[in-house]
């Protein structure tokens, strides 16, 4: 999905569903009944992704803390969408999933989801042409400043902290909400 498309589907609800439909057609998107083992499941992959793309920050290797940053964004995204009975099984048909189904999530915050996965994308691909060292040493395309992905990081985990929001007010209610509270506070003090 580019940014064009994204703006499109934003402001076009019609759209969005047309595009979530033809997913289910094909099979990509399903119903299913929500699962709190598999959401939390999703959640708490989202940290751990989160937690090793620090560490890896830490260390100096940015490529892999973006990669980090995707992942940890993309299973909260599965996260929420599987709270609403919804599984996918590709960026695309969940990023439609986040446009139908909160309304709590705005363009700006789709538009950081979708340059991640860019991003990771680029990376992946960066990743096979290293193997072919004659080609990969003249590569300039994937220079990453520790400020930019520092900024990246910051970002995403805003980011993460609104969907598990949401994810709180959609699914789990009283005592797990007050669990979640506790982690959350604890984890990024």
């Amino acid at each position: 999905m580019d940014i064009k498309e994204l703006k499109t589907l934003m402001r076009n609800r019609k759209k969005v569903s047309n595009k979530t439909d033809n997913y289910i057609k094909k099979k990509i998107i399903h119903k299913k009944e929500p699962d709190e083992n598999e959401i939390k499941g999703h959640v708490q992959k989202s940290e751990h992704n989160l937690s090793f793309s620090k560490e890896v920050f830490d260390l100096g290797y940015l490529d892999w803390s973006v990669t980090g940053c995707y992942y940890s964004l993309y299973h909260m995204s599965l996260a929420l969408t599987s709270s609403k009975g919804y599984v996918s099984k590709n960026h695309d048909a969940t990023m439609c999933l986040l446009i139908k189904l909160f309304s709590g999530i705005n363009q700006e915050d789709l538009n950081l989801i979708n340059s991640l996965f860019l991003d990771y994308k680029d990376l992946l691909f960066y990743l096979d042409i290293k193997q072919k060292r004659e080609i990969s040493s003249y590569s300039t395309n994937y220079r990453f400043d520790k400020g930019y992905i520092s900024s990246l990081r910051s970002q995403s985990l805003g980011l993460i902290n609104k969907m598990r929001d949401i994810l709180d007010e959609v699914s789990w209610k009283e005592d797990k909400n007050k669990k979640w509270q506790k982690e959350k506070q604890e984890r990024f003090q």
